[in-house]
């Protein structure tokens, strides 16, 4: 089986990010944003995923941490379809439930090919310590479209706002895992179309 991997490099005005993923590996992990919370989410997205993920990303936090946020989330789609390759063989589809106290978040994911984000999630904090809540959905529309996606994300309840952040990234690793995983009875393209 050839190595799933890949490596993105990305420099603007705005943003510098490096990048390197590994879907086959065992949740190794050095994530560096300078964006503490941002940091948290992505080394538990790691974890739980069981993917090999380095990032060193700077960029423009002193004016806010919205093109970090976006930019990560780019270089990480785009990994993650680099390191897919034309996906033959994976399972393509899965769901997950992810409780984390009083909060739930339900995660499907459809590796499709085209990206469509459905994100049904209140955060009536605005802050989650310094960080803004409707960046969530800000990386996970960045996520989507350069991963190549449908990603549904519904959370029925839960109050509080850091609760809620981490069920929906772990939600998203756990179903990300199960979604790119080879399937070892078929080796070729889930799709009727020959092609995703």
């Amino acid at each position: 089986m050839r190595k799933r991997t890949s490596n993105i490099d990305r420099k603007t005005s705005e943003t510098s990010i490096s990048l390197s993923l590994n879907l086959d590996g065992e949740g190794k992990r050095s994530v560096s944003t300078g964006i503490g919370f941002f940091d948290h989410m992505l080394d538990l997205f790691a974890k739980h995923a069981l993917f090999d993920l380095n990032i060193k990303a700077s960029g423009d936090t002193d004016v806010d941490y919205h093109h970090t946020v976006e930019d990560v989330g780019i270089c990480l789609g785009q990994a993650v379809k680099e390191a897919l390759g034309n996906k033959a063989g994976i399972t393509r589809f899965a769901n997950v439930s992810v409780p984390m106290q009083e909060a739930l978040a339900n995660v499907a994911i459809d590796i499709s090919g085209r990206s469509a984000l459905i994100f049904n999630a209140r955060l009536d904090s605005k802050k989650i310590g310094d960080f803004d809540s409707e960046l969530i959905k800000e990386f996970l529309e960045a996520f989507t479209v350069n991963a190549g996606l449908n990603l549904h994300v519904d959370v029925p309840y839960g109050e509080n706002a850091h609760h809620i952040a981490e069920a929906i990234f772990k939600g998203v690793a756990k179903a990300l895992d199960r979604a790119t995983r080879i399937d070892e009875r078929t080796d070729e393209v889930p799709s009727t179309k020959g092609i995703l």
